[in-house]
């Protein structure tokens, strides 16, 4: 971290330690974690056949459940994301904050299995997904939910003919990613779309044959600042952190979510979790 960063970040901690205390509190605590963004987002590519024009793809990211975000809140976010009528659905990583401590119960996977879609439903690990006992928890949470596991894997999705290709790379902090078996067999004369937890990864990705790249973890900082931006994200969070990013000379199409839940600190401000809605458009 340079000078300049480290200032930046020393002065909106400071700021915002205050802010807190004050009047802001129990707005960053209590309302805007509470104040879920629907992002409508164009992609545009030559890939993109007649088939896929206006295709939708949803995705959610970073629930992070037992850290002040409860099956209440997700049952609402099912109801929200079934209300876009999604063709497939994607789960970006950190379903549960910690898995060691956190009891899944049957109510978690029924509210995940009444996502509905018309193509599936695929996910991939994030860093919290791993820890402890927490890589089987998960996979068998998301087995018996109806979402495929992309785990350095990929998946066609054929209409007629026509393909896009979905692949996931394990977490790149925790896990195992090997891209290249992710890609294995995959065709790229068709649009693919890579599922990666870190956003970062597309420093890598960027010199593979991906044309978009999904990713969570960075939760847009949680706390932004007017005039200053985000004051902290974590590893591999730290270049790209929200929104949209051109990566490489080709280039690689990367967009970040800011997620739904919190970590560490219970707050957001300025930054209000977000599902994405991603529509295929021919160029």
């Amino acid at each position: 971290m340079n000078r300049r960063t480290f200032l930046k970040r020393l002065f909106g901690s400071f700021i915002t330690m205050f802010g807190l205390s004050g009047g802001t509190y129990y707005y960053a605590r209590e309302l805007e974690p509470n104040m879920l963004d629907i992002h409508n987002v164009n992609i545009e590519s030559s890939k993109i056949t007649n088939t896929f024009e206006n295709y939708k793809i949803l995705q959610f990211s970073d629930t992070h459940l037992g850290f002040h975000y409860t099956l209440n809140q997700l049952e609402e976010l099912v109801s929200k994301i079934n209300q876009q009528n999604p063709d497939i659905v994607v789960f970006t990583g950190d379903l549960i904050d910690n898995p060691r401590t956190y009891t899944a119960t049957q109510r978690l996977i029924t509210l995940l299995d009444q996502i509905q879609t018309k193509d599936g439903k695929y996910w991939i690990y994030g860093n919290h997904d791993h820890g402890g006992y927490g890589t089987d928890i998960l996979k068998d949470i998301f087995d018996q939910s109806g979402f495929e596991l992309l785990q350095n894997g990929h998946r066609q999705i054929n209409k007629n003919g026509d393909i896009i290709n979905i692949i996931g790379v394990d977490d790149v902090l925790l896990g195992q990613p090997d891209i290249n078996q992710a890609l294995e067999k995959a065709d790229q004369n068709y649009l693919t779309i890579l599922l990666a937890h870190e956003p970062d990864f597309a420093d890598v990705v960027q010199d593979y044959p991906v044309d978009i790249q999904l990713s969570g973890h960075s939760h847009g900082g949680q706390v932004q600042l007017p005039f200053i931006g985000y004051i902290y994200t974590p590893h591999l969070a730290e270049k790209y952190v929200e929104g949209y990013y051109a990566v490489g000379s080709r280039p690689l199409q990367l967009f970040v979510s800011r997620g739904i839940g919190t970590t560490r600190l219970p707050y957001r401000f300025f930054c209000k979790p977000e599902i994405t809605v991603y529509h295929l458009k021919q160029i």
